[in-house]
C-alpha cells in the first residue's frame, strides 16, 4: 500500500514538472498548423502554409530535402567512424600490452576536456590546407575526431568487463586474435556499441558550431545551420515556418529516444577499470 502510495506522489510530481513542457509542445505543434487572430489565444484557422517548405525551398535556400540528407549523412557516417574506431581502440587499450598505455588514457580524457570552440581555428585552418573546407568529408572527420576520446574510453570500459576466460578458450582452439574479437568479444559488448552509436548519432543530429564554421555552403549545409539561418534572416523571417522547420528537425530524435531509451541507459554498464 506503501509503495503504491509513494509511485502515486512520484507519478503526480512528474507530471506537475513536465507540464509547462508538454503545454510548450503542443502549442508548437497548433502553431504550426493554426492562425490565431492578432489578440487572441484560440487558433481560427487550420492552413499548411508553414510546412510549405517540404515541397518548395524558399527563396535563397536550399531545399529542405537536401539539407535533410545532409544531415543523415553526417550524423551516420560520422557514428560509424566512431564506432569502428573506438571498438579497436578500445580493445587494444583494455586487452593488449601498449607502451605508454596509462599515459595514453590519460591525454584521452585531457583530450575530451577541450570544448569543440577552442579547437575551431585550428581545425578550420587544416581542413582548408587539405581542401575538405566546405565539404561535407571534412565536417565528419572533424565531429568524428573530437568525439573518439569518450568512445575509446566508454568502449574500453565495456572490454574490461569482458572474462579472460572467454579469449583464452577461443585462442586455445587454435583461432587467430582477431577472429577471437569478431566473434566472441564483438558480441559480449554489443549494448554498448548500440547506446554509443545512438548517442553519436543524436550528437551528430543536433550538431551546429562544426558544420557552421566548416560547411556553410548551401549545398552541404545541415538542418541545424538551416535553422539558424531563419532566425538570422531579417527581411523573410516567419515565426510559423521557423517552428515547423524546429519541429520537423527534432521529430527524429523524438523517434530515436522513443524506440531505444532503453538501449541508452546500458552506456552506463561499462567498467571503469585501469
Amino acid at each position: 500500500m506503501q509503495s503504491k502510495l509513494r509511485n502515486l506522489v512520484i507519478a503526480v510530481l512528474l507530471g506537475l514538472t513536465s507540464l509547462p513542457l508538454v503545454v510548450m509542445l503542443i502549442s508548437l505543434l497548433l502553431d504550426t498548423v493554426t492562425t490565431t487572430p492578432p489578440g487572441s489565444f484560440v487558433p481560427d484557422r487550420f492552413t499548411l502554409d508553414a510546412w510549405q517548405f517540404l515541397w518548395s525551398a524558399p527563396p535563397g535556400r536550399p531545399s529542405i530535402w537536401i539539407t535533410t540528407f545532409n544531415t543523415i549523412v553526417f550524423a551516420g557516417c560520422s557514428s560509424l567512424l566512431l564506432l569502428a574506431v573506438s571498438s579497436t581502440a578500445g580493445y587494444a587499450l583494455a586487452r593488449l600490452n601498449v607502451p605508454f598505455r596509462k599515459f595514453f588514457l590519460a591525454g584521452v580524457l585531457v583530450m575530451h576536456a577541450f570544448p569543440t570552440v577552442t579547437l575551431i581555428i585550428a581545425i578550420f585552418l587544416i581542413l582548408q590546407v587539405v581542401g575538405l573546407y566546405n565539404h561535407i568529408g571534412g565536417v565528419i572527420l572533424a565531429k568524428t575526431a573530437l568525439d573518439l576520446p569518450l568512445g575509446i574510453w566508454i568502449m574500453k570500459g565495456f572490454y574490461d568487463t569482458v572474462p579472460w576466460e572467454i579469449e583464452m578458450a577461443g585462442v586455445q582452439d587454435g583461432a587467430s586474435r582477431f577472429t577471437v574479437w569478431r566473434k566472441l568479444v564483438l558480441p559480449q559488448i554489443k549494448p554498448g556499441l548500440m547506446a554509443l552509436g545512438i548517442f553519436s548519432v543524436i550528437s551528430g543530429w543536433s550538431e551546429y558550431i562544426l558544420p557552421q564554421v566548416l560547411a556553410p555552403r548551401n549545398d552541404v549545409q545541415v538542418l541545424s545551420v538551416y535553422l539558424a539561418a531563419l532566425i538570422n534572416d531579417d527581411t523573410h523571417f516567419d515565426f510559423h515556418v521557423f517552428k515547423a522547420v524546429g519541429l520537423f528537425y527534432a521529430l527524429p530524435i523524438f523517434v530515436i529516444y522513443l524506440f531505444f531509451q532503453n538501449k541508452l541507459m546500458t552506456i552506463y554498464g561499462g567498467g571503469t577499470k585501469g
